[in-house]
């Protein structure tokens, strides 16, 4: 049985590997800069806002280097992942909110619980399976998008040229096998302070 667990950790890193979770550009912002419609001037502010925001988030606690996760949009914040209390929570919403230039934080942060390998194990392949299906999906630019599944409840992140991806993407998401909700916080291009011309 134990070998079983471990021959399916291998096999879900290994998927997780070859199609990754998220695309990084240049600035760390999350997508890749060629195909990101915000300005060049847009995407810097927006990484240093994230800088920001991540290096107070670890001075708080070392341990939310992995398990706490923020992606800024054109000021917008959005902060996923697990803290220890409501407390915490809350307080990592105000160090958002303390950022210069945060336009709105959506906090989509969640309380641990105690670790459960079986629903871990389904959240990656839940992230793994929509990941492919929109790479797959010549309507959708994929690398514009970030993922992140918690207990059957998919969260996407990102920009869409317009309200036809958007719609695409969240049907992606939909019809994944074993997804409870789907939460997006996906901008459209329209939406967006400044873009290329």
């Amino acid at each position: 049985m134990k070998i079983n667990k471990i021959f399916l950790l291998f096999v879900l890193f290994l998927i997780t590997s070859c199609v990754g979770t998220s695309s990084t550009g240049v600035f760390g912002t999350g997508v890749s800069i060629a195909l990101d419609p915000r300005t060049i001037g847009t995407q810097i502010d927006d990484s240093i806002m994230q800088k920001n925001l991540t290096a107070k988030i670890i001075n708080m606690n070392k341990n939310y280097i992995l398990s706490v996760k923020s992606k800024v949009i054109d000021g917008r914040i959005f902060i996923t992942g697990k803290v220890d209390t409501v407390e915490e929570k809350f307080k990592i919403t105000k160090l958002g909110w303390e950022i210069k230039g945060a336009r709105s934080v959506k906090n989509d942060l969640r309380i641990k619980d105690g670790f459960n390998f079986k629903q871990t194990a389904k959240d990656i392949l839940i992230t793994s399976q929509l990941r492919v299906a929109m790479i797959s999906n010549k309507k959708i630019k994929a690398v514009n998008y970030n993922i992140d599944t918690y207990k059957k409840k998919i969260y996407i992140y990102g920009i869409s040229k317009d309200e036809e991806e958007r719609a695409e993407v969240i049907n992606e998401a939909k019809q994944v096998l074993d997804v409870e909700d789907v939460i997006s916080s996906i901008l459209l291009i329209e939406d967006l302070r400044v873009v290329k011309n």
